[in-house]
């Protein structure tokens, strides 16, 4: 028999040892979970789990993800991110690097109605790529621009991360929503930067949109469209976050709301029909039973690390390091960072998190700001390879000239740029927190 943080040692070997065989995260979890604390300390571990996991999936609070999902799923059916782009692709294309801008708005946009990366990512790869290609854009530019501006919806809220993070760390999803306004806009205003400035040192790479295909469209044609495709999921935008973030409504109302006017904008826009809503309720259905059988057996793989002291050992390894909370802070970020070439934001955020967040909050560290870092760290795990799933869904729509190569050399800058806004968010917490403090939460 081995002492019971052996087990918990061997416990995290055996687990990145299956992830990196190709067995399911959520089939690893469950495996190493049963495997050592059965070995640990036997059955008792059989006879706390049921109460466990009742006890997390009974929570209210999750009726929200369902909903949440539901309207971005109604709102890619509707096809409306087609004219939204469009409409945006003529406001921003007359500048150099413009119609890159026009994606990193829209995925802004997208972010805060639908918040579902592949089919930002997906709509983006299909309509757009062939055409940048075919305007002379560089092909990386253009598919990084793509990546980032598909995962801008993992921080802009309503965010899925976000309320994972709400019941990980036993935060307000409000709060989070309020704190996740300043980061998101700021990764999207640095890559808004980064295009302009690249557009204007290297114009070749990035040039404008041609002023005959401009001038098809008339400003009183791009009004009326503006108002018919943009302003719509704007509103619904205003009505889901203004009631969670002002506090009239908690964030399953809201989320309710949210759902019910995304059918009620793919109504306005004559795009309703009983099959499209019957595939909306099966894709949900899937998208979320994926994301609580995870949360599930990721109390089973909790249950046994904690019961074999595995909290311990985190302890003793941060007292290892050298200069105090901050070092501790980059340390975990770091660990993110390297999780997220290897696995999904839903895992990292149930195994990495809860096993660092006591020590840290032991010490003081504001757990709103802390949940901002982890927010904007866990972007880079759609863009870094090989398990990049940004990656993934635009090779899977791009045009066969459009290499990985070209893929991963374009997403490079994107990840620096997600660094310096970490850095950012890290020097100045007053980014995340300005606003949650502002309207009292």
């Amino acid at each position: 028999m081995f002492e019971p943080q052996t087990y918990a040692i061997l416990m995290l070997v055996g687990f990145f040892v299956l992830l990196m065989l190709g067995v399911p995260v959520a089939t690893t979890l469950a495996t190493v979970g049963f495997l050592f604390g059965y070995l640990g300390f036997g059955d008792s571990l059989f006879n706390l789990l049921p109460a466990r996991i009742y006890g997390v999936v009974a929570g209210y609070q999750w009726m929200a993800i369902p909903l949440f999902v539901f309207m971005g799923v109604m709102l890619e059916k509707s096809r409306l991110a087609d004219d939204l782009l469009d409409v945006m692709g003529h406001i921003a294309g007359g500048v150099r690097g413009g119609m890159g801008v026009g994606i990193i708005l829209f995925g802004v946009l997208m972010g805060a109605t639908t918040g579902i990366v592949g089919a930002t990512i997906i709509t983006l790869g299909l309509l757009t790529l062939p055409t940048l290609i075919r305007r002379g854009y560089d092909k990386s530019i253009a598919c990084g621009a793509i990546c980032a501006s598909g995962t801008l919806g993992q921080i802009i809220p309503p965010s899925l991360i976000l309320i994972l993070l709400s019941d990980i760390m036993q935060l307000s999803v409000g709060t989070l929503f309020a704190a996740a306004v300043g980061p998101g806009l700021l990764l999207a205003g640095v890559y808004i930067i980064f295009l302009l400035v690249l557009g204007m040192l290297k114009p070749d790479l990035m040039p404008p949109l041609p002023q005959a295909e401009r001038d098809a469209v008339s400003r009183k044609q791009l009004w009326v469209r503006f108002w018919k495709v943009v302003v719509p999921p704007i509103m619904l935008v205003v009505a889901v976050l203004g009631s969670i973030v002002g506090g009239i409504a908690a964030p399953t109302e809201a989320a309710s709301m949210g759902a019910v006017g995304a059918i009620l904008i793919t109504i306005g826009a004559g795009r309703f029909k009983w099959q499209v809503l019957k595939e909306v309720a099966l894709e949900t259905s899937k998208i979320t039973a994926i994301m609580m059988f995870i949360l599930m057996m990721a109390q089973v793989f909790a249950l046994a690390f904690r019961g074999l002291h595995g909290e311990d050992l985190i302890v003793r390894m941060f007292e290892w390091l050298p200069g105090g909370v901050n070092s501790d802070i980059w340390f975990m970020m770091a660990l993110i960072f390297v999780l997220g070439f290897f696995i999904e934001w839903i895992e990292i955020s149930y195994i990495a998190v809860p096993l660092f967040l006591p020590v840290l909050i032991n010490q003081g560290v504001d757990p709103v700001w802390l949940a901002m870092l982890i927010t904007v760290n866990l972007q880079s795990s759609f863009l870094t390879p090989p398990f990049g799933w940004a990656l993934f869904y635009l090779k899977g729509v791009a045009p066969p000239e459009v290499t990985i190569r070209d893929i991963y050399k374009g997403v490079v800058p994107f990840i620096a740029m997600q660094a310096l806004t970490l850095a950012l968010v890290f020097f100045y917490p007053q980014i995340a927190l300005w606003l949650p403090k502002a309207i009292g939460w």
